[in-house]
């Protein structure tokens, strides 16, 4: 029989179903508010145990990218609105996650 080593066990960074993009905002360089932002439904919010103004990383289909959080209760359940953010467009889905600043990094991460 031949040795198989198991693989590293994955960390789960935290619940974060999928959300879709409803609107996507791209700034100009004279636009007084630019940088990336997401904003999403306060109780969409507290699944992720997210508030308003924390930083959180949005994982979209080719990349992913830390980016402020807004609340904005007028937004439908299961989407979001994104703005400068790179590698996302509308009607896409993402993940929204709450950075882990506790954890030690991972030895195949380094």
């Amino acid at each position: 029989m031949k040795f198989r080593p198991t693989p590293p066990r994955r960390r789960v960074e935290g619940y974060a179903p999928p959300l879709q993009v409803s609107r996507f905002i791209a700034t100009r360089s004279g636009d007084a508010e630019r940088g990336p932002k997401v904003w999403m439904r306060e109780s969409e919010a507290k699944l992720r145990l997210l508030q308003d103004g924390e930083m959180v990383w949005v994982f979209g289909p080719r990349r992913h990218d830390l980016a402020e959080l807004g609340i904005d209760d007028t937004i439908p359940r299961g989407y979001v609105i994104a703005r400068d953010i790179a590698g996302i467009a509308a009607a896409e889905i993402v993940r929204i996650v709450k950075p882990d600043y506790d954890s030690k990094p991972r030895p195949d991460r380094v």
